[in-house]
């Protein structure tokens, strides 16, 4: 995954990223059998990371409404804050949901 010709980190890889620590800070919560899937994100990118260095993210759970579970989002290298944004995930039934999206590899 690439930005161009800069050897930087890219936006698709932060939002990555940002997706992931969201998931991973309410999955323990979960009932068994559940998951959460991301549905939207809205983001900024702030400043460019160098390829090397290391890069973390926070995220704060913000609101629930029923299954909606929207989060603040910042990413952060050692300079400082690098992105940030809110990030929607709705919690779903893990097998009904990957048996519903398989069932677009038939039609």
């Amino acid at each position: 995954m690439g930005s161009g010709e800069a050897d930087v980190l890219a936006t698709p890889a932060m939002v990555a990223l940002m997706e992931k620590t969201a998931y991973m800070s309410v999955n323990a919560q979960l009932e068994q059998g559940q998951t959460t899937v991301g549905t939207m994100i809205t983001i900024e990118h702030l400043s460019a990371t160098p390829v090397g260095m290391d890069v973390f993210c926070e995220s704060k759970l913000i609101n629930i409404d029923g299954k909606r579970l929207t989060f603040e989002v910042k990413a952060f290298d050692k300079s400082g804050c690098i992105g940030e944004g809110t990030h929607e995930r709705f919690i779903v039934n893990s097998e009904r949901f990957q048996l519903k999206a398989n069932e677009k590899l038939s039609q």
